[in-house]
């Protein structure tokens, strides 16, 4: 008997691991999403600028472009993506989700294969530093405007939670 009780209880302290859970307000959670794309599209942004050639012709007019490309994605997906993934934590049932739930699974995979890909491109030599670098621009441009969205709502978050009487 004694035993099966002391095999019981560290059954029970293994199902009871909650704790371990690293938990954080869903307030902290979109500051801490705030934080990621803004950490993600700035880095993007100084590492496009470093590859920047600045003595081209019409770097100005390059520069518009990547300007007006970046706006456009932002507009065409990435508003949506920010938008979706604001809403899916401010809708987690959970008050105090996991500190990583800022994105769901098939988020975290496209962002791997995201990294992935810059880090080859960058490596590998198969597209030139110059037209990388005005790629890793334009990538930066809605990752620091999506950012925004996350620290508007972080900030003015009892705006968006409905109270639960």
């Amino acid at each position: 008997m004694k035993i099966e009780s002391t095999i019981q209880s560290k059954i029970d302290a293994v199902r009871n691991l909650s704790w371990l859970k690293p938990a954080v307000p869903k307030r902290i959670l979109l500051f801490i999403a705030a934080g990621v794309w803004t950490f993600a599209g700035s880095m993007l942004m100084f590492k496009g600028y470093k590859m920047l050639d600045t003595t081209g012709r019409y770097l100005w007019l390059k520069l518009l472009v990547v300007l007006f490309c970046g706006i456009a994605f932002y507009i065409r997906l990435f508003s949506k993506l920010s938008l979706k993934h604001t809403l899916r934590i401010l809708g987690l049932k959970n008050e105090y989700p996991c500190l990583f739930s800022f994105f769901n699974f098939k988020s975290y995979l496209v962002m791997i294969f995201m990294i992935s890909m810059g880090i080859t491109l960058r490596t590998t030599g198969w597209v030139p530093f110059s037209y990388l670098a005005f790629l890793y621009l334009m990538m930066s441009i809605p990752l620091l405007l999506s950012s925004i969205r996350f620290y508007y709502t972080g900030f003015y978050f009892r705006r968006f939670v409905i109270i639960q009487p």
